[in-house]
């Protein structure tokens, strides 16, 4: 079982609180990551880039000389490849780059990311501070006091708005309700941040489900 330090709201030290075994299993499956984070970058991709073959380019159909007698190599159309203002040989043709990838590799693969945060002690719980109207100032005296090194997510118990508008402008801090993150997600900061309510959530939804297979 992995085991996260805690901080209270105001940066203080508490005493350190075990990891939901449900989410946080010890499985670190890099093969799921590798295959989850490739489709991830995959679907970023627009697909939009396009040119036009020679047959596209319009204009070009007259031969710009005779076959023969000229000297000069023999030319079909001033619209082929090696002419100016030509087509292209082998032109990018939009289409989706957006690949699949099963539920269940997903799920194993987030957890994966969660135990290899976990193992290298990179997972920290807290009691994130409330703020009624989004303030920058707080989220950096707050991370400050937890003396964090580089890129940072935190995930919180549901949607909280005024944490993300207060964090949106810190280029190394992430805010997004836990179970939202991406496998990228998680990989890409140094540090995991997880609100404790988040946490409680979790292992309260596992207790449930547990009764219930048992009752069934």
């Amino acid at each position: 079982m992995f085991k996260a330090p805690y901080y209270k709201a105001d940066g203080k030290k508490g005493k350190a609180r075990a990891l939901p075994e449900s989410v946080f299993d010890g499985v670190v499956n890099e093969s799921a990551m590798h295959q989850v984070v490739k489709a991830y970058l995959s679907n970023q991709r627009q697909g939009t880039a396009a040119a036009k073959t020679r047959s596209e380019v319009r204009g070009g159909s007259r031969k710009p000389w005779r076959q023969k007698g000229t000297g000069r190599a023999r030319q079909g159309t001033i619209r082929a490849v090696q002419w100016e203002g030509g087509g292209v040989a082998f032109p990018p043709i939009p289409h989706s780059w957006r690949k699949r990838v099963p539920k269940k590799v997903r799920s194993l693969a987030r957890r994966s990311a969660l135990n290899d945060r976990a193992e290298h002690d990179r997972v920290v719980i807290a009691d994130l501070p409330v703020l009624e109207t989004p303030k920058t100032k707080e989220v950096v005296g707050f991370l400050g006091a937890l003396e964090l090194e580089g890129k940072t997510l935190i995930l919180t118990n549901g949607l909280n708005g005024a944490l993300h508008r207060s964090a949106r402008n810190l280029k190394q801090v992430q805010v997004m309700p836990f179970g939202d993150e991406s496998v990228y997600d998680v990989l890409w900061a140094h540090t995991v941040v997880i609100e404790k309510g988040a946490l409680d959530a979790q292992a309260s939804s596992s207790d449930d489900k547990t009764e219930e297979a048992d009752h069934a």
